[in-house]
């Protein structure tokens, strides 16, 4: 899938206008009077606090219907065939340890293929895959020009249109799975009927520093909360690493879409409006690496962004459509308001409180999103779970969970300014894995490491 200049145009037309109403929203609280400007947010507080809560709670007092029972595979049937499917650009620290994970997977012998792209690698990794294609016969390699285009949606658009299994997995190089992970998806996403399963995320490297064990809180949060929209009647997303995805369904919704920088989160809402269910799956998980730096995260963060608010707009008109259920419409519109909303009023808020010398308006509104946040991270991080363990809960952990979560409240706004005013052309930037070729690298030296490649990147995104 991939569109023209008019679709980049409506976009940057509809982010202005989503900013113009924030703004609005954010600024006009200042010129009512004193008694009556915390009306807007207490009220907003009150109906989405109430239903953030809600789902929550929904996790830390029952027990979630997405856990998985122990591993059976049917004698009656024969194990549906998967196609594991990794979209590599210069992954020489991470690529030989990733295959020789997918090697050691318990799965019927002739059963499973990984098919890995080789996106134009400027290092080892040709080499290498070259040499683990001789060791592993369910090895294919795939190879196009650096410049072939479309990013990761480019590249596993190209293996879709040779695959014939039943099930395709996507990875990232840096992915690391359990042994039984296969022994346990498969079975549990064909006995729900699911399209689609996403695999909850761990941070492999979140003792490295505080940014890691940050972002650890962060997935064990974000898990939780898609299992609690998914049985609160909503719905849940896709996040490219650990996605199980049904082909016959892929197919169907036309593949990935190679005009979007976060391709999972543009096929989530694609699966949603053709009535594909999507699954989440707190244990067995996927483990990634966490991004080391500052820098490193502020870039990754503004794709996440952008992506996320691209998908509204793209598909807004179906969002609203019969083709959702209310629950559904409910809960996509709270999670708006939430996720995207809230952080450019705030912004705004804080532009009305200079130009009109007044106190801000929006303050609580932003203090129940935080302290329901920080209420979801030490609940996700408290369960039981598979995998690295989580980061131990205590009032210093907490805290800074939150106060890392407020780096949201600068990335939205920027990026919510930076797609209105400037005309867009898509440059996929991918995010560093060190990996632990050679032992586990010392933080100077990971730190060294991802700094350069920072600095690489971000020349290479200046000339896209």
């Amino acid at each position: 899938m991939a569109a023209g200049g008019s679709d980049s145009d409506r976009r940057r037309a509809k982010a202005a206008l989503f900013l113009a109403c924030c703004g609005l929203v954010g600024i006009a609280p200042h010129w009512l009077p004193p008694g009556r400007s915390l009306v807007p947010a207490i009220t907003l507080a009150t109906l989405l606090g109430g239903y953030s809560l809600r789902t929550v709670l929904l996790q830390a007092f029952r027990r979630s219907g997405s856990e998985t029972p122990p591993p059976v595979l049917s004698p009656a049937a024969p194990p549906s065939a998967v196609d594991v499917v990794v979209a590599a650009r210069d992954e020489q620290a991470v690529i030989v340890r990733l295959v020789e994970r997918i090697a050691a997977l318990r799965w019927p012998k002739g059963q499973l293929t990984l098919w890995v792209v080789d996106d134009g690698s400027d290092d080892r990794t040709p080499e290498l895959l070259a040499e683990l294609q001789g060791r592993h016969p369910f090895l294919r390699v795939l190879r196009r020009p650096r410049d072939a285009g479309g990013g990761k949606s480019g590249a596993l658009n190209l293996v879709l249109q040779q695959l014939d299994g039943r099930w395709m997995l996507v990875l990232d190089a840096d992915a690391d799975l359990q042994s039984d992970v296969l022994e346990r998806l498969v079975p549990w996403a064909e006995a729900g009927g699911w399209a689609a399963v996403q695999l909850r995320k761990a941070v492999a490297n979140a003792q490295t520093n505080l940014l890691t064990s940050a972002q650890a809180m962060e997935m064990a949060f974000d898990a939780m909360i898609q299992e609690g929209r998914l049985a609160n009647g909503g719905v849940a997303e896709l996040r490219g690493n650990g996605q199980l995805l049904s082909r016959e369904a892929l197919l169907k919704v036309g593949g990935f879409n190679e005009d979007t920088v976060t391709d999972d989160l543009d096929l989530s809402f694609r699966f949603l409006l053709e009535g594909l269910p999507i699954g989440v799956l707190w244990d067995p998980p996927v483990q990634e690496e966490a991004v080391l730096t500052l820098p490193a995260l502020w870039r990754q963060r503004q794709r996440w962004a952008e992506g996320g608010l691209q998908r509204f707009f793209d598909y807004g008109s179906g969002l609203v459509s019969d083709r959702l259920t209310f629950s559904q419409k409910l809960d996509l519109t709270c999670f708006f308001l939430l996720q995207y909303v809230l952080p450019v009023v705030a912004s705004a808020d804080l532009i009305g409180t200079v130009l009109t010398r007044t106190a801000p308006t929006m303050w609580p509104f932003s203090i129940v999103a935080l302290a329901l946040s920080g209420l979801a991270i030490a609940t996700g991080c408290r369960r039981p779970s598979e995998g690295p363990p989580l980061p131990a809960m205590n009032p210093f952990s907490a805290g800074l969970g939150i106060l890392y979560l407020v780096h949201w409240f600068v990335v939205i706004p920027w990026v919510t300014l930076k797609m209105a005013l400037l005309p867009k052309k898509l440059v996929w930037v991918k995010t560093l894995h060190l990996g632990q070729e050679h032992g586990e690298p010392s933080l100077a030296v990971a730190v060294d490491a991802a700094m350069d490649a920072d600095s690489e990147l971000a020349s290479e995104a200046s000339h896209g």
